[in-house]
């Protein structure tokens, strides 16, 4: 295939970018996404230019490095798949693909399509945790019982690879279907109960001092979902954060 990409460079965080057109030749349809960029840079630097710099890691749909706004969807055109996973199949010959960084004010950009979004470890840190008792009276974590239920929507919560699609997609920037995952998977657990309600409180705080914009009901972010988080840890998390501030006040 030949394809015409139209790519946003951009030196460093305070440099202004631009939209810049390269030509790519020769891609097989079986190659994934991040492939074909390779392609591109490898061209890139046998001419002695700047080769385009993009996050990525594992290249299975496990980290959520790469992360990618493409022809306007976050990931592109499939569902439940992150950028890596992504192959050109979905393309055809000819196509122009916008290739764009994540746009967000709390995911600022590095370089290129490279975003910090160390705003999200710092939401975890707030109080994406739990206690550990190391008294010498621990309890084996096996010999608590789970219902079912409560494993597999912790399960379900925890598939959360923290990616930021949500955030991409959704046009208040909002981090709470992030946010809510990662509170959800831990107050489903007995584990969890310890700091259940100082962590949605801290986090939702921290989520919020981030700079990250309030839900817009619209479900975008569980559409754009690599792991198809679901909207009802958002409803779980509300709930959460208005039993833990009627408590705290009383």
């Amino acid at each position: 295939m030949k394809l015409k990409l139209k790519i946003w460079r951009q030196k460093n965080p305070k440099s202004k970018g631009k939209m810049v057109d390269y030509n790519v030749s020769e891609i097989s349809k079986d190659m994934s996404f991040l492939e074909m960029l390779d392609v591109l840079n490898e061209s890139l630097n046998n001419k002695g230019e700047e080769p385009i710099a993009f996050d990525h890691d594992c290249r299975e749909g496990i980290c959520g490095m790469c992360s990618l706004y493409i022809n306007g969807e976050a990931h592109g055109p499939s569902r439940a798949v992150t950028t890596c996973q992504l192959h050109m199949r979905e393309f055809s010959n000819g196509d122009t693909i916008y290739i764009e960084p994540w746009r967000a004010k709390a995911f600022p950009v590095v370089k290129d399509l490279v975003v910090d979004r160390s705003a999200f470890d710092r939401i975890i840190q707030a109080g994406g945790y739990v206690s550990v008792n190391t008294s010498g009276n621990t309890i084996d974590a096996n010999a608590v019982p789970v219902p079912k239920v409560d494993a597999d929507e912790a399960f379900d919560a925890a598939t959360c690879i923290g990616c930021g699609a949500c955030v991409a997609t959704c046009k208040n920037s909002s981090a709470m279907l992030f946010t809510s995952a990662k509170i959800s998977q831990l107050s489903l657990l007995p584990q969890g109960q310890v700091e259940r309600e100082r962590r949605v409180l801290n986090m939702v705080k921290q989520m919020d001092a981030e700079g990250f914009g309030n839900c817009t009901n619209t479900g975008a972010c569980e559409v754009e979902c690599p792991k198809e988080i679901s909207l009802e840890n958002i409803a779980r998390m509300n709930r959460e954060h208005i039993a833990a501030s009627i408590k705290s006040k009383s």
